[in-house]
């Protein structure tokens, strides 16, 4: 990718086959999961957004999808993510394994709620 994408439809076009597929599932998850959910590029990767606002970004690598900041939540759900969990706000998922949609879908969730109530 060599200019920055002005929109997501950009930067998923720019995406090899394997990445696209799965970042476009991720996109739709968000939606789903969250209806009424803008979007837009920030810091040149995909952004979900509320009322303008960014809740979460997702992104494709070469080996890996991630998606970001990763939410507080309870005991349950913090082992739910620890596989997935690399640090720094970010939650990596390996390309050749199958994505939890439904976890990121609670990811979306959350990020949702926390940032309607702030």
């Amino acid at each position: 990718m060599a200019d920055k994408p002005t929109s997501v439809d950009a930067y998923l076009a720019d995406q090899p086959p394997a990445e696209r597929a799965v970042l476009q599932q991720i996109r739709a998850t968000i939606h789903r999961a969250v209806p009424d959910t803008g979007e837009k590029i920030s810091y040149a990767i995909p952004a979900a957004t509320i009322d303008g606002r960014v809740f979460i970004f997702f992104a494709g690598w070469k080996a890996h999808v991630s998606v970001y900041p990763v939410p507080e939540g309870d005991a349950a759900f913090e082992k739910t993510i620890e596989p997935y969990n690399s640090g720094r706000g970010t939650l990596k998922f390996p390309l050749g394994e199958p994505i939890p949609f439904d976890l990121i879908a609670q990811v979306a969730v959350r990020l949702a709620e926390r940032a309607r109530n702030s």
